[in-house]
């Protein structure tokens, strides 16, 4: 009987590893996937190294993040001592995007997280139970969708007051709607399949089933989703910084950074705007690529 198990065990096991290989084997057959997964790669060790890659760093007063000024280096061009040069306070900007990569990647992670729990939980018992709770769910979804994500971001941080815990809510509050849909969708399909009948036949609670059969099976394009929206989170966070409804001024975030740097460009200070600019670029479309090879990856055609 060990015996037998072992072997199940081992079984399983040379399965797993031939599906890794496999997965491994469509990442390198994909030139945009595997650009987009090694993007990833740099901008995280970026984020996690980013004390030892700065020239300056910021200080702490009253929980607020700020940098010390030197009037002496205003506006100075990129060069060795600072390679994407400084602003009008003397700020090191290369320091700047190094820090606000791990500002961006921690908004939109957090952002994407609660959002997509929030999704999922609806989504799984708007699905299976239908009825009054599934139609009102569906309106709400609706009168969310009924508005630009952009614009009713804005109005919520409007509402709530600048600041960049704010825009964390208001974003949440924009994003979850469609997790909910994807989600809803999936159930729809999945429950009709005959281990869910069986499951129900022999009793066994909603509550483990939609947990145990339901969401695991749904996981794939929520994944797929939550990758694309990474991007996307990070940009509408950005754009809201730029309208001044973010973070505070001369603050480690990509977003004010192009919107303090913007009205020097006619000046010729083009390295403010620019650089922070391009961060945002490379991040957004790092997780666009990636996004848009994993959905090919885990799509089971693709896979027999």
């Amino acid at each position: 009987m060990e015996e037998t198990a072992s072997q199940n065990f081992g079984s399983k096991y040379e399965s797993q590893i031939k599906e890794f290989k496999y997965t491994l084997h469509l990442i390198r057959k994909s030139p945009l996937t595997l650009a987009g997964l090694i993007l990833l790669i740099f901008i995280f060790l970026v984020a996690i190294f980013a004390p030892y890659l700065a020239i300056e760093h910021p200080i702490y007063i009253g929980g607020q993040q700020t940098w010390l000024s030197d009037f002496n280096q205003t506006f100075q061009p990129p060069s060795w001592k600072h390679p994407f040069g400084t602003d009008d306070m003397g700020h090191d900007i290369y320091s700047m995007v190094i820090y606000g990569t791990r500002e961006a990647l921690y908004v939109g992670f957090i952002v994407v997280l609660v959002a997509m729990l929030i999704g999922v939980l609806l989504g799984a018992y708007s699905g299976y139970i239908g009825g009054w709770f599934d139609e009102v769910l569906m309106r709400i979804c609706d009168m969310f969708f009924a508005f630009p994500g952009l614009i009713l971001a804005m109005a919520i941080t409007a509402a709530l007051g600048p600041g960049l815990l704010h825009v964390m809510y208001a974003l949440m509050i924009v994003w979850w709607p469609a997790y909910t849909r994807i989600v809803r969708g999936q159930v729809l399909s999945v429950k009709q399949n005959q281990y869910i009948e069986a499951a129900r036949a022999v009793g066994v609670s909603r509550f483990k089933i939609i947990w145990k059969h339901v969401i695991p099976n749904s996981l794939p394009p929520i994944l797929v989703q939550a990758t694309m929206d990474l991007g996307n989170v990070i940009l509408t966070a950005a754009g809201l910084a730029f309208l001044g409804l973010g973070a505070a001024a001369y603050t480690a975030d990509w977003g004010i950074m192009v919107s303090q740097g913007r009205s020097w460009m006619i000046a010729g200070k083009w390295w403010w705007s620019t650089f922070p600019g391009l961060a945002i670029f490379v991040t957004v479309l790092a997780f666009n690529l990636f996004g848009d090879g994993l959905r090919d990856i885990l799509d089971p055609r693709l896979r027999r």
